[in-house]
């Protein structure tokens, strides 16, 4: 016998519990979202209206007079000017004595390289043989380039000869002696001296003017006094090159501490021009503005705009932080006390949160637009979308917390704006209660364009305005309720899905009959879809009757039994007379088919994105009802069995009016169908016996349904199944032969 898998559990609706009654573990899951979005809203609120927005800081003119006093907020420093502080600290680098440190090896490293060089070349011989005198000359060069010393060919052949080399080699190490040991130092250093320098000589470092400072240029001069050979050109060049080549300075220029020097004196140039001290005086009012006050003013102007405060900045931060925290607070406080069914969806907190960080940034952007920013704040986007959503009292109260929340910030105290956002709030969240048609959108324009013109003439009067600026609200007002209605509208089908909210508008979509899934029905169910039809009739009526969504509740009727496409001819409704498979089955599996339309009802929901509140009739229009004909039948055969499990629909009972309704309606329609005399006293004696049957299966218990409610449905199933089910006149046929039955002349009435 073949048996079906057991249907996956339903989706049901959260049921609204309050959060302060959590304990333990669950805290967290009650209390952690409502945390979490006023947190997040709060550093939103303090990222887009930062306290130092708040802050006075006109710069007035130099010579100009001050119409106010400026009293500084906090300490701050008046900057020089950029140009100044780099021309300043490029002359204290210059100013900064180089470093020179003294090398007591020098005089010793010269004296072994003369002394090398002459070894070296007194190892060469002239000779008379061409060849062989070329030869000696470029081992001369060799032997002084290897020294250091660049020769030519004429001053080799000249330090060739030993008396000659001799003499050169003894001048060159004279001029040295006589130089070195009191310090030479090389040009390098020394030309970009400002004056004296520095000398590291034996752990002691002393200041000496540049002119006493022995340079090449004395070693030279020394040299000069010592050349053996001052007629001889030949000579003169070996000695110059002899000298330059040998010579190492016995002061070396310390570049890397003398830079060090340089950028430490540089950076000691201070950047400001003088300490403004926390509560000090800017400028008086009706005094003329100075030079330096005007350099301060634009000081304390930068300060607020880079958020420069220290310690007092910081506690205005938190401070603001814990203020914007405490406003949400009281939002999240009231959706957990009075809407605990919108608090424990995390979606819709993520909607409302969103909304209201739109307005927030709308604030942040009109506070650089307009000289009244709150006409321009675009609250009633929020108020609209929220109340389309979920209901104008929560979007009310979600404009009160906007107009306080943006009301305390520094930047819009005064000026009307709390008045502003609060009227337009208002009249945003009353101006559609339910979105039935697109043109209510151009009602709620009007509405909130009129709230802002009472609040800008309202304002204007208050607080004194011009005439300009009155007329500045008003333009701003209307284009803000335009742009609003446009934002709410453009927003709307998104918030619509992330928060699973179904609208009027998505319930009108899904009622469309040339949707796929009801034209399959409408084709391959006939007899399903004729009993949808008139189950939608009896259900709306019912339903409406009693204050519940009506268009919810045809809708969802109409997918109630989309489940029966999978196996369409195992219902009666759709069985030719005289041919039903399930003579051909046990009564468990015929069960099992009839069960499972459930499942695979829910199956084509969520294939074809079906919305969870229709999707409830699906799984709620049988409850836990028994499968009574089958358990009858496999009784017959088995008396222990047990009318559970595999003979009882997987539920769950219904759990809403709609639902309910449509359970009854089921059963009502199917009962009265089949009704030889459908008159409204037989029609009523069914109603009542299958609304009883369900109230003593407890079919009923969890839907949120009165017994005067159930009284105000079993009429409206009356009066509309008596209109479905009157009788018909049997007229005669075109061929005098009636198309019914005749009694003599008599027409019988026939059930239509």
């Amino acid at each position: 016998m073949p048996q079906a898998a057991d249907p996956p559990e339903p989706v049901r609706p959260d049921t609204p519990v309050s959060p302060w009654r959590a304990s333990g573990r669950a805290a967290w899951a009650r209390y952690g979202p409502g945390a979490v979005f006023a947190m997040v809203l709060a550093i939103v609120t303090l990222l887009a209206l930062p306290p130092a927005e708040g802050l006075r800081t006109p710069v007035f003119e130099i010579g100009s007079v001050a119409d106010e006093t400026i009293i500084a907020p906090f300490a701050f420093r008046v900057p020089r000017p950029a140009a100044d502080v780099a021309r300043e600290r490029e002359r204290i680098r210059e100013a900064v004595q180089p470093l020179f440190v003294f090398d007591s090896t020098a005089l010793d490293s010269v004296r072994a390289r003369v002394a090398q060089l002459a070894e070296a070349l007194d190892s060469v011989r002239l000779v008379e043989d061409p060849t062989d005198r070329a030869t000696a000359l470029r081992v001369v060069q060799r032997q002084a380039s290897r020294a250091g010393v660049t020769l030519t060919e004429e001053e080799a052949e000249w330090l060739a000869f030993p008396s000659r080399r001799a003499a050169l080699l003894t001048a060159v190490r004279r001029t040295f002696e006589r130089t070195l040991a009191d310090g030479v130092a090389a040009s390098r250093g020394l030309d970009a001296a400002p004056g004296s320098v520095r000398i590291l000589r034996r752990g002691e470092e002393r200041t000496v003017s540049t002119d006493a400072v022995q340079s090449w240029s004395d070693v030279l001069r020394v040299a000069r006094s010592l050349h053996p050979q001052v007629s001889s050109p030949v000579a003169d060049g070996a000695y110059q090159h002899l000298l330059s080549g040998l010579f190492i300075p016995s002061l070396r220029f310390d570049s890397a501490t003398s830079a060090a020097r340089r950028d430490e004196a540089a950076a000691a140039v201070q950047p400001w021009r003088f300490d403004v001290r926390s509560g000090e005086k800017i400028i008086g009012e009706h005094e003329v503005v100075r030079e330096e006050d005007h350099a301060r003013l634009v000081a304390l102007r930068d300060a607020v705009a880079s958020g420069v405060g220290g310690a007092a900045g910081v506690r205005r931060l938190v401070g603001a932080f814990l203020l914007d925290l405490a406003v949400l607070s009281i939002f999240v406080i009231t959706l957990a006390f009075y809407r605990p069914e919108i608090y424990a969806q995390p979606r819709a907190l993520l909607v409302l949160g969103a909304s209201i960080a739109v307005v927030l940034l709308g604030a942040a952007l009109a506070l650089r637009g307009s000289t009244v920013p709150g006409s321009l704040i675009p609250v009633g986007a929020a108020a609209l979308l929220i109340s389309i959503l979920f209901d104008s009292r929560i979007a009310l109260v979600c404009a009160l917390v906007l107009a306080v929340l943006v009301g305390v910030q520094p930047a819009f105290r005064g000026g009307g704006t709390l008045f502003f956002v609060l009227t337009g709030g208002a009249a945003a969240a009353f101006s559609v209660r339910a979105l039935e048609r697109r043109t209510q959108f151009v009602s709620s324009i009007l509405a909130l364009a009129g709230a802002y013109v009472a609040a800008a003439l309202v304002a204007g009067l208050a607080f004194g305005w011009s005439g300009d600026e009155v007329v500045q609200a008003v333009l701003f007002g209307a284009m803000n309720a335009v742009v609003s209605v446009a934002l709410a509208m453009a927003l709307h089908p998104a918030a619509e899905d992330i928060c699973g909210v179904d609208t009027y508008l998505k319930l009108l979509e899904w009622s469309d009959l040339n949707r796929p899934l009801l034209r399959r029905l409408a084709l391959e169910a006939p007899g399903t879809w004729a009993h949808t039809l008139s189950m939608a009739n009896l259900v709306e009526s019912a339903t409406r009757a009693v204050g519940g969504n009506a268009l919810l509740a045809r809708v969802g009727t109409y997918y109630h039994d989309i489940g029966k496409l999978e196996k369409p001819g195992y219902f009666v409704e759709n069985q030719v007379r005289g041919r039903n498979p399930h003579d051909q089955l046990k009564p468990a599996a015929s069960a099992a088919i009839i069960r499972n339309h459930v499942r695979e009802g829910l199956a084509l929901a969520a294939q074809h994105k079906v919305p969870r509140s229709i999707r409830a009739f699906i799984t709620e229009h049988h409850g836990t009802g028994a499968i009574s004909y089958f358990l009858e039948k496999a009784r017959e055969r088995d008396a222990s069995v047990s009318g559970l499990g595999e003979f009882s629909y997987p539920g769950p009972r219904p759990q809403s009016i709609e639902t309910a309704i449509c359970m009854l309606a089921d059963g009502v329609e199917a009962a009265t169908r089949v009704l030889p005399d459908p008159t409204p006293t037989r029609i009523r004696e069914v109603i009542e016996t299958i609304v009883r049957s369900r109230i003593e299966q407890g079919q009923l218990r969890d839907a949120p349904i009165t017994l005067q409610q159930l009284e105000v449905v079993k009429d409206e199933f009356v009066r509309v199944l008596s209109a479905m089910r009157h009788s018909r006149i049997d007229y005669p046929g075109p061929d005098g032969i009636n198309a019914g039955r005749r009694t003599g002349n008599t027409p019988v009435l026939t059930a239509s």
